[in-house]
């Protein structure tokens, strides 16, 4: 038994459990008392997740007691196979089973010896982290023969299998020697002339052949399968149903049984009339698709209580990906806009604004700045556009005159004000200029001839 809590450096855990194997099915592979195997469960310790659960469980016979024996007549091909179980418990709960088959390779008799799986396996990925106690239960067994068939003789004597025999009912004369050229099993077949004089085999498979001569002196024979009546042939007459013109023509399928249940069955050929009756051969094939039936199985189980393995699952550790040194781009900014000062605000204006006064009034301790309206100002940039940017322009009084509304606009100067005589001064000059021009006029005219 292995301890719980492997440390971390345990790369892999061994545990060994002994069996004993009892037969299960109608013809088990184990055949002459319990067969014992001895098994080493081994498990890989450190596991991650993502993972795959390693392990493999390895089979053995124990010392030189009983082996698993063919249960009857095969050709090469069949199969041993294993199906153990394995309980899963703590963070995870369940059945494992792994599987594994042996071929023997070889053409088959009633007990020779079977080979084991060499090694069970069948790995399962991790999906979570956590323990996983693991405890070896039954392992079962069982044979598939191969999709072949064997051919058994009509003789009574050692060339079948002892559980593969004819068994003959009333009386069958054995004919033996037979010239090559009539083609019979062996070159020889059984013959009886007694009304329901009988032959049987009992056999394990899928279907059967019944072998014999074509004669035109033959009489009908019935055919039954496990105690019920299949079919009635007569061997006097061809597949077309013309009669032959023939003697002994051996070696002919003169019937073929659909297909069966794997298993064991029991076929009768029995004469139905005082005709001639011959009988050369059976012929028994399997098809199982090399599966497990449970006709030929057994079931081991453990000798005492096995032990269990722990094993540690832990989180995946991932290395951080590579760093790179990728180039900054520093996104251009719109240059700021400029503002102009001489003293007095200026806004420079685009798009639609209300017009500036064409002439701004100064006056003592008031600022003037025409009325803005509203100034689009749309910045420029090197990579892309931007959207515009609407900059209110809010007409700034510094002082405010007495008596004055904040309005943004200055009010009418007073009339005793420096501008007031400037305007007056002005007035003045353009009224001189006008009497002069008609004084020159005047002149002109008397020069030319006289004022009208």
């Amino acid at each position: 038994m292995v301890s719980s809590n492997l440390p971390a450096s345990a790369a892999q855990a061994d545990l060994e459990v002994e069996y004993i194997c009892k037969p299960t099915g109608t013809s088990s592979i184990v055949r002459h008392g319990p067969v014992r195997l001895v098994t080493n469960l081994t498990f890989d310790t450190d596991l991650v997740v993502g993972g795959p659960l390693n392990y493999t469980w390895k089979l053995q016979y124990t010392g030189d007691g009983s082996r698993l024996q063919s249960p009857g007549y095969f050709g090469p091909g069949g199969e041993v196979h294993a199906i153990g179980n394995l309980e899963l418990k703590s963070n995870w709960v369940g059945i494992l089973q792994p599987k594994g088959s042996a071929d023997p390779e070889k053409a088959l008799r009633p007990d020779d010896e079977l080979g084991l799986p060499p090694m069970l396996n069948d790995p399962g990925l991790i999906d979570k982290p956590g323990t996983i106690k693991i405890t070896p239960k039954d392992i079962d067994l069982d044979f598939t023969p191969p999709d072949s068939s064997v051919v058994i003789n009509d003789g009574d004597d050692t060339d079948n299998p002892s559980d593969m025999q004819i068994v003959y009912h009333g009386t069958w004369t054995p004919v033996g020697g037979r010239p090559s050229s009539e083609h019979h099993v062996h070159n020889d077949l059984h013959e009886t002339t007694e009304l329901n004089a009988s032959a049987e085999l009992t056999f394990v498979g899928t279907s059967v052949k019944y072998i014999g001569p074509t004669d035109k002196d033959a009489g009908p024979v019935n055919i039954y399968i496990d105690g019920i009546k299949r079919a009635t042939v007569d061997p006097s007459r061809d597949g077309n149903d013309d009669p032959v013109n023939h003697d002994l023509n051996g070696g002919q399928p003169l019937w073929v049984s659909p297909k069966l249940t794997y298993g064991k069955h029991v076929i009768k050929v029995e004469n139905a009339s005082t005709k001639p009756a011959w009988l050369d051969a059976f012929e028994v094939s399997t098809a199982t698709a090399q599966l497990p039936t449970g006709f030929h199985g057994a079931k081991c189980t453990p000798a005492s209580p096995p032990g269990s393995i722990v094993v540690t699952v832990g989180e995946r550790v991932t290395s951080p990906p590579p760093t790179t040194n990728e180039p900054t781009t520093t996104p251009p900014t719109s240059p700021p806009a400029t503002n102009t000062s001489t003293g007095t605000p200026t806004t420079t204006a685009t798009g639609t604004s209300s017009p500036s006064p064409s002439s701004q009034y100064t006056h003592p301790g008031i600022v003037i700045v025409g009325p803005g309206g509203t100034s689009t100002t749309t910045p420029t940039t090197s990579t892309s556009a931007t959207p515009t940017v609407t900059k209110y322009v809010r007409p700034q009084v510094v002082k405010t005159p007495k008596g004055g509304v904040n309005t943004g606009e200055a009010p009418d100067p007073p009339v005793d004000s420096g501008a007031y005589t400037l305007i007056a001064g002005g007035s003045a000059m353009i009224m001189g200029s006008a009497a002069g021009g008609l004084v020159l006029w005047r002149r002109r005219a008397a020069h030319a001839g006289g004022v009208k």
